[in-house]
């Protein structure tokens, strides 16, 4: 059975060891330092709950909060904090979090309120996250293109790379920031290893004409559909 994904995001490298060492034998956990990490990883990626700390470098736990309800109004968020003031409580309710957490807590306490919000969005959303990309249907959990003939298996790095496309459609994405969300950092081999990627995505949608990823020399891409 899958195993559901977490989004943790959390800068104090013990809590977030200790936290991450004794969740990942019951989900997929991935663990980012601060905020700005978080949400592009959020952004080339599938989670089905988010653990967010507040005191966090480069974006807080409230701003990426922010950031994340915008995007997607089902997913579970459960602030876990020292930040034990009743204003701080209150704010990260009204941003839109399901819960919140004050540091210390039991182990045993977080699975149990994580168990009770996944429960509760597999009710209202029964149907996996799928994307139109021209005819296709996109699926990137299961790494899928699929129209009414046939299926399409990418790897995890092209499913990746277009999701990315697909969340910032219509934008100009530099080539750093491509490389610092999906490969984790931007040094020349990597930067070799993102141009293979865009080129086997565009053999894989040459046939749709309306969709384009264009190369803008100097700067990035630009993802569009017409």
């Amino acid at each position: 059975m899958e195993k559901s994904k977490i989004l943790y995001a959390e800068d104090d490298n013990t809590i977030a060891f200790l936290i991450q060492d004794s969740l990942e034998s019951y989900y997929d956990i991935d663990c980012y330092p601060d905020g700005k990490s978080a949400l592009e990883a959020f952004n080339t990626k599938i989670f089905d709950i988010c653990l967010l700390d507040i005191m966090m470098p480069e974006l807080n736990g409230f701003e990426l909060a922010q950031y994340i309800r915008d995007k997607n109004s089902e997913i579970p968020i459960i602030f876990i904090s020292a930040k034990a003031l009743k204003e701080d409580r209150i704010k990260g309710l009204k941003i839109g979090a399901d819960d919140y957490l004050v540091k210390p807590f039991s182990i045993e306490e977080l699975i149990l309120k994580i168990e009770v919000f996944l429960k509760r969005s597999k009710k209202t959303n029964t149907t996996p996250s799928k994307y139109k990309v021209g005819k296709y249907d996109f699926d990137p959990r299961n790494y899928t293109l699929q129209d009414s003939l046939n299926t399409i298996t990418l790897t995890q790095r092209e499913s990746e790379l277009l999701l990315y496309f697909i969340n910032h459609k219509n934008s100009v994405v530099k080539r750093q920031d491509i490389l610092k969300a999906i490969w984790g950092d931007d040094d020349y081999f990597m930067g070799r290893s993102l141009d293979v990627f865009i080129s086997r995505l565009r053999k894989l949608l040459a046939d749709e004409q309306n969709v384009i990823i264009e190369n803008l020399h100097g700067i990035g891409f630009r993802f569009s559909e017409k």
